[in-house]
């Protein structure tokens, strides 16, 4: 039976995909350590709504997250796992929530629902996601996948529709 701790990681490295140790400190790690968080906000989300289309489009999303941290997580490596497809169907999910939602008009303050305020978490999560992405890619000398840095914006469009999905007709106040 294998154990759950490797001892690999006690002097404050881990491994990348490639094989190449890194410093758990450094940029990449950061990353790709944040869209994990992402996922977390989304289970936490996931657990919390109440409207099976919206657990549904969680589920492929945190699945979808797996390939964005395979990408964060191969520095120097030659394969992209988020493609343009993955972006697509990304913009496919906002436009097919977005219909079914009234026109916005003023800010939203989060918590209406438990749910809609886990996926606003979410949201604000992938943005420091997106931005410590950029980061790595200002310090990185190794290019970052164009694809991942637009799925990443698409992410958070697509928990704020979801958001408000699942708080519509559900109102607090």
């Amino acid at each position: 039976m294998s154990k759950v701790y490797t001892k690999t990681g006690d002097k404050g490295t881990t491994g990348l995909l490639t094989g190449e140790r890194v410093k758990k400190t450094g940029a990449r790690v950061e990353a790709y350590g944040t869209v994990d968080e992402v996922n977390s906000a989304l289970g936490l989300a996931r657990a919390n709504c109440t409207k099976p289309e919206v657990k549904e489009a969680i589920f492929k999303l945190q699945k979808l997250l797996m390939l964005f941290m395979a990408d964060l997580a191969s520095a120097g490596g030659k394969t992209q796992y988020v493609t343009e497809d993955h972006v697509t169907s990304l913009e496919q999910l906002i436009d097919e929530f977005d219909a079914k939602l009234p026109p916005l008009k003023n800010f939203i303050v989060p918590g209406d629902t438990v749910g809609a305020a886990a996926l606003d978490l979410a949201r604000t999560v992938t943005r420091r996601s997106e931005r410590q992405t950029l980061r790595l890619k200002e310090e990185a000398e190794d290019e970052i996948n164009e694809n991942l840095l637009i799925g990443l914006n698409r992410l958070s469009d697509l928990c704020f529709v979801l958001s408000r999905f699942e708080s519509e007709n559900s109102k607090q106040i």
